[in-house]
């Protein structure tokens, strides 16, 4: 490979093997945010805010609005890391440049917020199938072991919020920790429910988004808006949210409604089961095709049919992967028909292209995970960002283009250290990648 470069050893880019077995970077961290303004119709927006804000995951009704009527002071406990710390910093600084909402950090005294930083068994002990987590009126793993069958700790039973605690893992990679920092936090000051028809926010369960979007801050925005107030019912925060929307959102007010259909449980169960721990495979593959079959019988289009086809081309992707390839270009397909979907088609995109790696497409591979880049670095993510990286360096290497092949793969890595964490992490993604080849050696 050197010879073929041309290169004097010194200015020759680190090979793959030199990759998997050398000092590996520091993790690169992303600076500037990027989030896009929603662009939907207020009245949409108004039912998705009522739907997040008066149910719960479980589906369970509450019968009143909550959020913090004070200021809001937060403290970290636990062994956070320093580039924890560092993602804390810039998601205060969001949630009061974009969502108006000012929370202090304090390092003593008394907090309406502790976000306590523990390991992933400890939080596993506490809730076996979360890997984060918050909690009314609690400060710690020991106060809520304690209080667990209070109705302190019950959120349907909530009235005000005054304390809660938010636990997130120490010992994941540095994305992973953001992620549930983001998603916790948010719910933590703002709505507590999920909804799998949101395309465009991390208050939905397939975790397509990771961090806070346009959406997600317009609707904590309206959660602190003086019009709203603890207390009100659900027909009350109705009645307020139009005004409230018109002033804070004024270009939704004249775009057409597009309001897609409730998600009835017996699908979102058919996604647990395919994506959740504990079950065969074939019990994985069955709930994925029952999903695939739900959506279809009824009649969605939207990003929720594509995410079927998607999960169920993940299934059979290593045994089957002539026939994931149909589903994960059937899940494009409905994609493309629909608004807010860019980074649903960039988690899609690196699978296609894994395919075309395998047999030997280089052009084809490159085709396909070239527009993931900058929608992954444009969402802050650092995992699919490296993924595609390395993923456009085997392809370069199909078509002989060995030095540049290097050079993407020398920048993955970066990406890699924060998607992915550990050095021993970031080495398996790339023998994972590298062996996409195998059948074309």
């Amino acid at each position: 490979m050197i010879t073929a470069c041309g290169l004097p050893d010194s200015q020759t880019p680190a090979s793959r093997a030199a990759l998997a077995i050398g000092t590996l970077p520091p993790a690169k961290a992303f600076t500037t945010p990027k989030p896009q303004r929603p662009h939907r119709s207020n009245r949409d927006i108004a039912r998705d805010f009522l739907d997040l804000h008066f149910k719960l995951e479980g589906g369970t009704a509450l019968p009143v609005f909550t959020r913090f009527e004070r200021p809001i002071r937060l403290q970290v406990a636990g062994t956070p890391s320093q580039g924890f710390l560092r993602d804390l910093s810039r998601l205060l600084a969001r949630l009061n440049r974009e969502a108006g909402i000012q929370i202090q950090q304090v390092s003593a005294g008394p907090a309406e917020i502790t976000i306590q930083a523990v390991s992933s068994k400890a939080i596993h002990r506490a809730l076996p199938k979360a890997a984060c987590f918050v909690v009314p009126n609690v400060t710690s793993l020991a106060e809520l072991r304690r209080k667990r069958r209070s109705p302190e700790t019950n959120w349907s039973l909530l009235r005000n919020r005054e304390k809660l605690a938010v636990f997130v893992p120490n010992d994941v990679s540095p994305q992973e920790a953001r992620d549930c920092l983001h998603e916790e936090l948010a719910q933590a000051i703002g709505p507590l429910n999920d909804l799998y028809r949101l395309p465009d926010s991390v208050f939905n369960d397939d975790n397509v988004h990771t961090v806070l979007t346009g959406f997600d801050m317009l609707v904590l925005r309206a959660t602190y808006a003086p019009e709203l107030r603890t207390g009100m019912t659900r027909d009350q925060v109705a009645e307020a949210l139009p005004g409230l929307l018109r002033r804070l959102n004024p270009t939704g007010e004249n775009l057409p409604s597009q309001a897609l259909s409730a998600t009835p449980r017996p699908w979102i169960a058919a996604i647990e089961a395919a994506l959740g721990p504990g079950s065969s495979a074939n019990s994985r593959k069955r709930a994925a095709n029952q999903a695939v079959v739900i959506a279809r019988d009824l009649g969605w289009y939207d990003h929720r049919r594509a995410y079927s086809h998607y999960v169920l081309g993940r299934m059979i992707q290593s045994n089957e992967p002539d026939l994931a390839q149909r589903h994960f270009q059937t899940a494009l397909d409905f994609l493309r028909q629909m608004p807010n979907t860019d980074l649903h088609q960039a988690i899609v995109r690196p699978r296609m292209a894994a395919y075309e790696i395998a047999h030997g497409n280089g052009e084809a591979a490159l085709q396909r995970i070239g527009p993931v880049l900058a929608i992954a670095e444009r969402h802050e993510n650092a995992a699919l960002l490296a993924t595609a990286l390395l993923i456009k360096a085997e392809a370069l290497d199909l078509l002989g283009q060995f030095a540049t092949a290097n050079t993407v793969r020398l920048d993955s890595l970066g990406w890699a250290r924060y998607g992915f964490g550990p050095d021993w992490a970031v080495q398996s993604k790339v023998r994972e990648v590298a062996e996409l080849r195998r059948s074309t050696n």
